[in-house]
């Protein structure tokens, strides 16, 4: 099968196109024939090394945790998907070596769902990590009807998702993006406002009592401006800073969870949950999908295109 690996740790510049074999398929898996596979910042940091105190990585290492495909065939005792269901899932194993960037890969059926009616092949794709680090995040916080909320980093892949969601429970939201972006968060539902000196002063013109709840994916000023905010740190979730854990709030590391997936997938399915897609690039583009993942400045998700439904 073509797959894009890395014969070692390092940059976009060691990716090579290779013909490698397809993954085993374990007890409880399903072999998928993957049809998209989204780009997410931990693809290229942890083929950097910035894992490794974390997890075991093999080489050569095919990155990608994000899949959405066909069902190909069962492992034993697999019984949750049949041959030709369309999925997609958030695919981290406890070791990193068969990835999604990939024709083929193998999947535990408990990290994946069935895709939704309502998004294309490339925002499924999209949705796995992004979804499920927004919906945790979310869940860890108690969002609810009638909160309101400060999302940070409104416009990115994240971003956007945590923006709808907490919009589909009712909630007000108050997002941070560059005023590029203000128009785009409109149209979500949200209240943009800046970020960088100033962002407290410029939330609490919109809301003067401050926030009941906030939403970090960014990290650094944003971690200290929510608990400014705040009445209580508890209701402070971040994915991006360590301190918001000591700051009283919660750090959160996503956890691949089918059951999520199925609620992302209903709330698309239902028209509240969409998932912008920046570019598509092919398989072969995976490097340049990096480079511009890594500058940070892109509106919604990159995805790879692998191959036909």
């Amino acid at each position: 099968m073509r797959a894009m690996m890395m014969p070692r740790y390092g940059g976009p510049e060691d990716l090579a196109l290779a013909d490698l074999p397809e993954p085993k398929v374990a007890p409880g898996e399903v072999l998928i024939r993957v049809v998209a596979a989204g780009i997410n910042p931990v693809d290229w940091k942890l083929a950097a090394g910035g894992l490794d105190p974390l997890m075991v990585t093999h080489f050569p290492l095919i990155p990608g945790w994000d899949v959405a495909g066909v069902v190909e065939r069962n492992g034993l005792d697999s019984t949750e998907f049949a041959p030709g269901d369309e999925v997609f899932g958030y695919i981290r194993k406890d070791s990193a070596e068969h990835g999604s960037y990939a024709e083929k890969v193998s999947a535990q059926v408990r990290m994946l769902a069935r895709k939704p009616r309502a998004l294309s092949w490339a925002q499924t794709a999209g949705l796995p990590l992004a979804g499920l680090t927004a919906l945790q995040a979310a869940d860890r916080v108690g969002v609810g009807a009638g909160d309101t909320v400060l999302v940070h980093a409104a416009a990115g892949g994240v971003g956007s998702l945590a923006t709808q969601l907490a919009l589909a429970r009712g909630a007000r939201v108050i997002g941070t993006a560059s005023p590029a972006n203000h128009a785009f968060l409109r149209e979500l539902g949200a209240e943009p406002v800046a970020y960088g000196p100033g962002l407290a002063d410029r939330v609490r013109e919109l809301a003067p009592g401050g926030v009941d709840a906030a939403l970090d994916f960014v990290g650094g000023e944003a971690v200290d401006v929510s608990v400014e905010l705040l009445a209580s740190a508890a209701r402070l979730a971040s994915v991006a800073d360590h301190r918001a854990a000591g700051l009283g709030g919660h750090y959160v590391w996503v956890r691949p969870d089918g059951a999520g997936l199925t609620t992302l997938a209903a709330l698309a399915d239902e028209g509240r949950l969409t998932v912008p897609v920046e570019k598509v690039l092919p398989l072969s583009e995976a490097a340049e999908a990096w480079r511009l993942n890594s500058e940070g400045h892109t509106r919604g998700k990159l995805v790879l295109s692998v191959g036909e439904p």
